[in-house]
């Protein structure tokens, strides 16, 4: 089998992967390989032809394609040498890679450092366990985008969308402006599963309508979806009597996404049971020494802008790693979750300088205050749909060396008693 040895090694060239492969060109690194499964560079990002792209990183307004073609551009003058087409079929724990396409067959790589970045997948119907025949008619949210966006197909006339993901609440706008008729966003939670800005923007400006604490209980028909029940819960489940049908033939699914892990799992990467990705210090290192994770494969973000950064961060310190100047603790602090806290990334900081912590909330708050260790801030509104970053100093972290641990909690502020 013929094999390939490079300084480093990305899997995924989506907005993650390019940018730490930019990056870590930039730092020093002279042998890259990029390795994607599709024909393209960029990921999903040429689907996404809706604008929102690129408000942070670039301070402008972009579609999907227009922010991909920047990094491409960036990328094609960067000395990375590009495989494209090319499936990784297996990681091993001495990060070694097997990988396969039409010009080589199988080969094997054999990287220095090795940069995850294969994104993350749709739940399925399967995943979610909804009731009822299995008609014709169900898609996941991005896939009835790239039919629309890409193939120039419109897969229905009548939509019912289930979850209210931010992929899901731009397709019930892009479908509105199509022709079709969107008859409700079905949301279980009391509040989106995506960014206010896109509620605001694609269902509330088109009159489409959202259905909170509601789900659906059952599908209708046979060779073609006929319509879906659905039905108002509460804490204790379905609510009694508040079921009812609604004709349609398109259900779209908009359940959230799940991280890539397959090779992750191979390669003896430890997962986190909250984000569903590979625990990691704050280097985005895993428990495998030399192997990076980064992007949506991490954990999903809500902000292309934000899967740019981390792409960044991760080159940035592999190109350290692999020049032998990467610096760590010979012990760890924990970043545990606390009180209304979902999700947290770096899961434990092992190095010497500021941290920077991405956290989710569990429920919304108003009039919030976040606190990390000793450290507080106060927020007006705190939100689950949006990733909250805040940096930990290197001198607040010092007291907790010795315990080991951290934790992170949000809760509604407590307002000081005023004595009269």
């Amino acid at each position: 089998m013929f094999t390939k040895e490079v300084d480093l090694a990305i899997i995924g060239a989506g907005p993650a992967g390019i940018a730490a492969a930019i990056s870590a060109r930039k730092a020093g690194v002279d042998n890259i390989l990029l390795l994607e499964r599709a024909e393209n560079l960029g990921g999903l990002l040429h689907q996404c032809i809706h604008n929102g792209f690129g408000l942070h990183y670039f301070k402008e307004d972009l579609t999907g394609p227009e922010y991909a073609e920047r990094f491409i551009n960036k990328l094609s003058s960067a000395d990375v040498e590009l495989c494209l087409n090319t499936m990784v079929t297996h990681l091993y724990p001495d990060r070694s890679i097997i990988a396969i396409n039409q010009e080589r067959g199988e080969f094997k790589i054999s990287p220095r450092t090795v940069v995850l970045a294969m994104g993350c997948r749709e739940r399925s119907r399967a995943s979610i366990g909804i009731p009822g025949t299995r008609p014709s008619g169900i898609f996941t949210a991005g896939l009835a985008q790239r039919l629309v966006n890409v193939d120039g197909y419109l897969p229905g006339r009548e939509f019912v969308i289930l979850g209210s993901g931010d992929i899901g609440m731009i397709m019930a706008r892009r479908l509105h402006l199509e022709g079709a008729k969107v008859k409700a966003v079905v949301e279980v939670m009391p509040h989106v599963g995506g960014l206010i800005r896109n509620e605001v923007q694609c269902l509330h400006d088109f009159d489409i309508p959202l259905l909170l604490e509601h789900t659906v209980t059952e599908i209708y028909g046979n060779e073609r979806i006929e319509g879906v029940k659905i039905a108002q819960v509460d804490r204790d489940g379905i609510v009694k009597n508040s079921e009812r049908s609604i004709d349609c033939d398109c259900l779209l699914l908009s359940v959230g996404l799940i991280p890539e892990n397959e090779l992750s799992k191979e390669a003896g990467v430890q997962l986190d049971n909250r984000t569903s990705g590979p625990i990691v210090d704050e280097f985005l290192q895993t428990n495998i020494d030399g192997i990076f994770a980064t992007g949506n494969v991490l954990q999903v973000y809500d902000l292309v802008d934000n899967v740019t950064l981390a792409g960044e961060r991760a080159g940035k310190n592999a190109a350290k790693y692999a020049a032998g100047t990467l610096k760590k603790q010979h012990k760890e602090i924990k970043v545990l979750s606390g009180e209304n806290i979902k999700t947290v990334t770096p899961q434990k900081i092992v190095g010497f300088e500021d941290v920077e912590l991405a956290l989710r909330v569990q429920q919304p708050v108003e009039d919030a205050e976040l606190i990390v260790g000793n450290y507080s801030k106060k927020y007006r509104v705190i939100s689950p749909t949006e990733l909250i970053k805040v940096v930990a100093k290197s001198s607040d972290l010092e007291t907790f060396w010795e315990s080991g641990e951290i934790t992170v909690s949000c809760h509604k502020r407590r307002k000081d008693k005023v004595n009269g």
